[in-house]
């Protein structure tokens, strides 16, 4: 089932560029060789929003956020599909695969600096949390990430 935003949100997933480049070459863009290992399942796939399925060949690699330069650019590992799939079903609503898991929604602003309004919704409603981020003006950019880890998730903006 697809949910449909009614918050007016653009989710976006690893760029299909970065994906592309990283199965033709093997390595991230910090030369760093992608592990290949297969799933166990339920692993979270940056590629498709999705959860794996036993027995998926994943990549495991290094990847940096989207995000003015700034002090708070990181490096942090991701998993997506080893070969290219359909990517993600629909990039106005949350990913439907990822409703229930609670996420960090660290808010950034315009200079890709963290904003206060940072927060963790509890994965009820992620939309409207979300949503609450997107009406401070000064908020410009979401990464989710995964509680336990700090993992990146994607990123929200508000849909254009």
């Amino acid at each position: 089932m697809t949910m449909k935003s009614t918050h007016g949100i653009r989710v976006h997933a690893l760029p299909t560029e970065v994906l592309d480049d990283l199965r033709a070459k093997g390595f991230d863009a910090f030369g760093t060789r992608a592990a290949r290992l297969d799933a166990e399942g339920g692993e979270p796939l940056r590629c498709c929003l999705r959860d794996a399925v036993p027995g998926d060949a994943l990549l495991l690699f290094g990847y940096r956020p989207p995000l003015p330069n700034s002090p708070y650019r990181e490096v942090g590992a991701v998993l997506a599909h080893a070969v290219p799939c359909s990517g993600p079903v629909d990039l106005d609503a949350y990913p439907s695969d990822w409703l229930g898991r609670p996420q960090v929604l660290r808010a950034y602003d315009e200079r890709g600096w963290i904003h206060d309004a940072t927060t963790v919704h509890d994965g009820r409603d992620p939309e409207g949390t979300i949503a609450e981020l997107l009406a401070v003006p000064e908020v410009a950019l979401i990464h989710s990430r995964n509680i336990a880890w700090g993992c990146y998730m994607f990123a929200i903006t508000r849909a254009q």
